[in-house]
């Protein structure tokens, strides 16, 4: 077998691994912190060490994989509820299964000397800002097909929005306006604007740690709003009782004491 560095093999996969549990989490409006990410794209890394076994059966592999997919996406979202684990572990599978399928579709055709690959997993050789861009690229045309998919809004409902941050419990009134299009420009995720009266703090001016402004606009007035990343955000269907964790940062803005977000963010 050709020479495998483990240094590069599981650097390469942590990095793979980044990208498709953050392609995962855009593809369902999971929320997904950093540093589990991390954690989960490390633990995941472990399985490319298949590549230096002896070569396996398809069904076994298969399986192995399978299982794989499972606890990643379990490490990195938690088990929830199982539908929800279900639909993390396929959009995280197929992704994987898609890059996968690439990476040996070219390896078939053109057999590459900096490729390498065995038990459906792989090894490339090559510059790292090759592969960045590459899963850049792939990253940028998910996110275009989440962006077209979240045009239909679902169906209209009463809500409440549930915020937590430390040791805060913060329980809304939620109003689905699909006219709410803010975005954290640094994660991409939504924003949902709170009334900043509602978050318990010593001081009027304290806001939380880490904060940053981002520009918000209205019919009536234009500005800066602080926006944050909280713990936990829940929003619930007060109809159905349906309750959905949503990957969201929050702005303190003026909202009548409502949580104004975007119905898009209750897609899958």
């Amino acid at each position: 077998m050709e020479t495998v560095y483990i240094d590069v093999l599981l650097i390469m996969n942590i990095y793979v691994n980044f990208f498709l549990l953050r392609t995962t989490s855009a593809l369902t409006h999971s929320p997904l912190s950093t540093g589990r990410c991390l954690a989960a794209s490390v633990y995941g890394s472990l399985f490319s060490l298949l590549i230096l076994a002896p070569e396996m059966k398809v069904f076994l592999s298969a399986a192995i994989r399978l299982s794989a997919a499972v606890s990643i996406v379990a490490a990195a979202f938690g088990v929830r509820s199982s539908r929800r684990l279900l639909l993390n572990t396929l959009a995280f599978f197929g992704s994987n299964f898609i890059l996968a399928g690439t990476v040996y579709a070219v390896y078939s055709w053109f057999a590459p000397d900096f490729m390498h690959f065995n038990n459906s997993y792989f090894y490339i050789d090559f510059s790292l800002i090759i592969l960045v861009l590459t899963t850049s690229a792939l990253y940028a045309a998910v996110r275009a097909v989440r962006f077209f998919l979240d045009k239909a809004p679902p169906g209209s409902g009463c809500y409440k929005v549930t915020v937590r941050y430390k040791k805060s419990i913060v329980t809304m009134e939620g109003i689905a306006d699909t006219g709410n299009s803010l975005v954290d420009f640094f994660s991409g995720s939504p924003v949902i604007v709170c009334d900043r009266e509602k978050f318990t703090v010593p001081h009027d001016t304290e806001l939380p740690r880490g904060f940053r402004l981002i520009p918000c606009s209205t019919v009536s007035d234009s500005g800066v709003i602080p926006i944050f990343r909280p713990d936990e955000v829940m929003i619930q269907n007060v109809l159905s009782g349906e309750r959905k964790p949503v990957d969201a940062v929050i702005g303190l803005g003026k909202s009548s004491g409502s949580a104004i977000f975007n119905p898009r963010l209750l897609k899958l």
